[in-house]
């Protein structure tokens, strides 16, 4: 059983949570979860990064359990996100450190990436690539490329709606993420609600005990999912906000992991395929038998990745 310090926070406006483990005088590593998840989702790593004598800092992110959730919807644009993590780290006193982020984490790893140069010494992000700054806002390319059909993004913008259906039953909605996340994509009227056609699954997948599961419900009992929702109602925001990074590139040593079976390595191809332009020192693996929830699914590969990645990166 690892050993962790509970943190609570007061840094740009609210409080953040963190969770800390591992030996005074190891070398920082944090760990962003995304959504729907919660710190938790990094509990197969923390026991290998301590072992291997790094400390490690493991946030419940804006809009997450017992970390504070705005109503707001403009106080979860992606610079705002991120400067909870700069404050964080200013509060830890952390010079140097290696940024880990998976899903929306990821998104915010990659910015942070770029907004802290010299105190992100080497990076790793999980399923969510980057090419740069779009020349428009992504949910504008959605909307037209879905104009007729269903997509989970554009179902979770207009505030409440989304909420309403995932807080009525947080055990259903979370057993619907943790499944089969290409379920989400199956082909549906543009007016279908997240449960409409979709089957919920019974069992919950092999790397998700009932006592994991307890955690990740925990999480949402308290203020539902819209702070989390929250998080995809920024595109437009984020895009204007992040204009002074047009053409900026990840210098960073990155490590990049993304399943075979994610089914953001469909929708996101062709910045998969741009990503070495704007992130110059990138290695890329794709793990076999993998869906979006990497860490867990593959664990194991993951932590091997991540370790062999840190010792030649961030030693």
């Amino acid at each position: 059983m690892i050993p962790y310090q509970a943190h609570r926070l007061s840094v740009n406006g609210i409080d953040l949570c963190v969770q800390v483990a591992g030996p005074q005088d190891g070398r920082p590593v944090w760990l962003l979860h995304g959504f729907p998840e919660c710190w938790y989702s990094w509990r197969e790593q923390v026991g290998p990064l301590v072992a291997a004598g790094y400390r490690v800092f493991v946030p419940q992110m804006r809009g997450y359990g017992a970390s504070s959730a705005p109503q707001a919807v403009e106080a979860y644009d992606l610079l705002t996100l991120c400067a909870d993590i700069q404050a964080a780290m200013d509060a830890f006193g952390h010079r140097q450190v290696c940024m880990v982020g998976h899903d929306w984490g990821a998104v915010v790893a990659w910015y942070l990436a770029l907004l802290e140069p010299q105190r992100i010494q080497a990076l790793v992000t999980l399923s969510v690539p980057f090419a740069g700054r779009a020349k428009r806002p992504a949910i504008e390319v959605m909307r037209e490329v879905f104009a007729d059909r269903f997509n989970y993004i554009l179902y979770f913008q207009e505030p409440g709606v989304a909420e309403a259906e995932l807080d009525a039953d947080i055990d259903a909605s979370l057993r619907l993420f943790m499944g089969d996340a290409g379920a989400l994509l199956q082909p549906r009227p543009s007016d279908a609600r997240l449960f409409d056609g979709v089957q919920i699954p019974e069992v919950l997948p092999p790397w998700c005990s009932e006592q994991d599961f307890q955690v990740y419900r925990q999480t949402f009992a308290e203020h539902g999912f819209r702070g989390a929702l929250n998080w995809y109602r920024n595109f437009e925001r984020n895009w204007q906000r992040s204009e002074f990074l047009s053409g900026a590139k990840v210098q960073q040593p990155t490590l990049f992991l993304i399943g075979d079976r994610d089914p953001v390595g469909v929708l996101e191809a062709h910045t998969l395929k741009r990503m070495p332009d704007s992130v110059p020192h990138l290695e890329q693996h794709l793990l076999a038998d993998c869906g979006h929830w990497i860490q867990s699914e593959q664990a194991p590969e993951v932590n091997r990745l991540l370790l062999d990645f840190l010792q030649r990166a961030y030693a």
